[in-house]
């Protein structure tokens, strides 16, 4: 059956049991967001958001508690807007991705996570709510990580550490950083919420390094409550961490979703994400698809002004290689750093990335039962073609010379295509 991706009717539950109001919420309002309400996501750096992807900082774990920032003014305020159907500035990227008819987070968790939006009854006047529970949780214990991604940086990757003090000089933060007030705070926090917690999405850095990662599941384990949705955020290029397999955990939870971060295949993969050994990654793909085939793998690529040159090859090689099946691709749109957005390629060029697209469009609807990465590469194109930025390519220029004398690489041998930029040097 297709998936409608704008379809905004929850999953579980039904239209009859919502109130008029609860409907407008999450059916109609262009504004309203269920997370405030269930979730709070602590980033590796100590900045506490409302969601992953929200430019409003709320909190500082470093400092406060997750329970001190659930109802300080910033999430108050958010809550508040929202209530009173009003825009938040820091959604933006939701709004950005709606206008251009490519699925949101804010619709998708709507759609996932509306059985809870009775809670919002129990907010204040001034947007308080005094019960925090997390039914969903953004798990981003640190910034470990092996590989230097160039759309990066030390925020979310300890090997960007030294990079980021040649580009910038002076120093950077710790190389690495963990969220909360110690390497224990995040992980005691949540424990009042493991019982009843029904989706956790782990990423980081890369959670398959990260310590806290393991606790979790054996914790999960060991209270039989292993029907707990996870996903993942991975670079699939570690599948053990020390003693421990990942996919011999998995086995004991029936609701996994594996989104792969690849943006492309061989040296291109390489370049992109600096430290990726292409060949590894692939032995990984086809030991998960062995061991765990009840996983859903999905190819996650970010797609960026380095890669949209390549995106479609990639994904006949993967299919050709029966690696993914046809629809197993989940489109990920760089909207930031900015400097790397598609939308900063001249007109004749995206005319030409346009015509490509849609036949690699025309190639996939028939292959996509539920239209759901057809969707999402439309949703490229539209993005691509809604904006002019070529004013930023200089941008784009400057932090790409710098990787590439710092890193000793050559991104134009790999990437040949970028030349056609040049002039904007």
């Amino acid at each position: 059956m297709t998936f409608n991706w704008n379809d905004r009717t929850p999953l579980h539950i039904k239209p009859e049991e919502l109130m008029p109001d609860e409907k407008h919420k999450l059916i109609k309002s262009d504004v309203f967001c269920i997370l405030p309400w269930i979730h709070l996501s602590p980033e590796p750096g100590g900045e506490v958001l409302p969601c992953c992807i929200s430019k409003t900082v709320v909190g500082d774990s470093k400092t406060t508690s997750l329970q001190e920032i659930w109802n300080d003014t910033p999430m108050m305020e958010i809550r508040k807007a929202m209530l009173e159907d009003k825009p938040v500035a820091g959604c933006r990227q939701c709004y950005e991705r709606e206008t251009s008819g490519y699925p949101s987070l804010r619709n998708g968790c709507n759609r996932t996570y509306g059985h809870h939006v009775k809670r919002t009854k129990g907010t204040l006047r001034d947007g308080r709510l005094p019960s925090m529970k997390l039914y969903y949780w953004d798990v981003r214990f640190s910034n470990i990580c092996n590989l230097k991604c160039r759309m990066c940086s030390s925020n979310y990757s300890s090997r960007w550490y030294d990079d980021d003090i040649k580009l910038m000089g002076g120093s950077a933060r710790l190389q690495v950083n963990m969220a909360g007030r110690d390497d224990r705070d995040m992980w005691d926090q949540i424990q009042e919420h493991i019982a009843y917690v029904e989706h956790i999405y782990f990423a980081g850095g890369e959670p398959l390094m990260m310590a806290g990662h393991y606790e979790i599941l054996e914790r999960l384990i060991e209270m039989k409550n292993t029907n707990v949705h996870l996903t993942y955020s991975t670079n699939m290029t570690e599948l053990k961490f020390k003693s421990k397999s990942v996919l011999d955990l998995w086995k004991q939870f029936p609701k996994i979703g594996v989104n792969a971060s690849l943006d492309d295949m061989g040296e291109r993969a390489s370049i992109i994400r600096t430290g990726t050994d292409w060949a590894q990654v692939e032995q990984n793909i086809r030991d998960l698809k062995r061991e765990c085939p009840h996983v859903d793998l999905m190819i996650a690529p970010t797609i960026s002004i380095m890669n949209i040159w390549n995106i479609c090859k990639f994904h006949h090689y993967l299919v050709d290689q029966k690696l993914m099946e046809p629809d197993g691709f989940n489109v990920n749109l760089l909207q930031g750093p900015p400097h790397y957005r598609i939308d900063l390629l001249p007109m004749d060029i995206k005319l030409r990335l346009k015509q490509q697209l849609e036949q690699h469009i025309e190639w996939l609807r028939p292959l996509d039962p539920t239209q759901r990465s057809t969707v999402q590469f439309e949703g490229v194109v539209a993005f691509m073609m809604a904006t002019d930025n070529t004013s930023m390519l200089p941008d784009f220029w400057k932090q790409t010379d710098g990787l590439d004398r710092i890193r000793s690489e050559k991104i134009l041998d790999v990437i040949p295509e970028l030349r056609a930029l040049e002039q904007y040097r």
